[in-house]
């Protein structure tokens, strides 16, 4: 069999045409919303009710010493979880950067700032979706502000997913503190 050879000329030409178009793969998953996570995390709750809190500028100074990092700007997203007049804990919804896109996930914190779960909502990278495995997530159990919540110390690393893992650990650091500062009954 003989192959005949593609004039370069015609080659060039191609790729000419296609200047400025770019090809690119997106894997964006949504997984839940917030109110579903409200319900896999708090299934004995019979109502989650809204809550403001909006740190004033000493506090988020405080914050950004704590946590490490910028503060997050503006009113966080809290709902109280409640069963009747009992209050089981709290919901906070938060989103961070991945490598490139952003990852919506959702914090259940105890009445106390103890971490009780973390639901990934939504995650837009091609890479690291392992996130969302519940051995990685299942890591943040039981922790706190006290808590060092860092990759390599007390949070394990996902080969191919390092900015993920990072930075959503970085935000449920920043969570943590802020539920010490504002929320926790101690």
């Amino acid at each position: 069999m003989r192959y005949q050879s593609v004039p370069t000329v015609l080659v060039c030409a191609a790729a000419a045409a296609t200047a400025g178009f770019v090809v690119t793969k997106v894997h964006a998953a949504e997984y839940m919303s917030v109110a579903d996570s409200q319900r896999v995390m708090f299934a004995d709750a019979t109502e989650f009710v809204p809550l403001v809190v909006a740190l004033n500028p000493d506090q988020l100074k405080q914050l950004a010493e704590r946590a490490g990092g910028p503060p997050r700007m503006g009113a966080w997203r809290i709902w109280q979880a409640r069963q009747g007049s009992n209050l089981l804990g709290y919901v906070v919804a938060d989103a961070v950067i991945g490598k490139f896109e952003l990852i919506n996930y959702a914090v259940a914190l105890s009445p106390a700032g103890e971490i009780r779960d973390v639901e990934i909502l939504a995650y837009r990278e091609s890479h690291g979706y392992e996130v969302r495995n519940k051995p990685w997530r299942s890591q943040f159990t039981g922790k706190s502000a006290q808590s060092p919540l860092r990759i390599g110390d007390d949070i394990q690393n996902i080969s191919g997913a390092t900015l993920s893992c990072t930075h959503i650990t970085d935000g449920i650091r920043r969570i943590a503190v802020m539920a010490q500062m504002a929320l926790a009954k101690g």
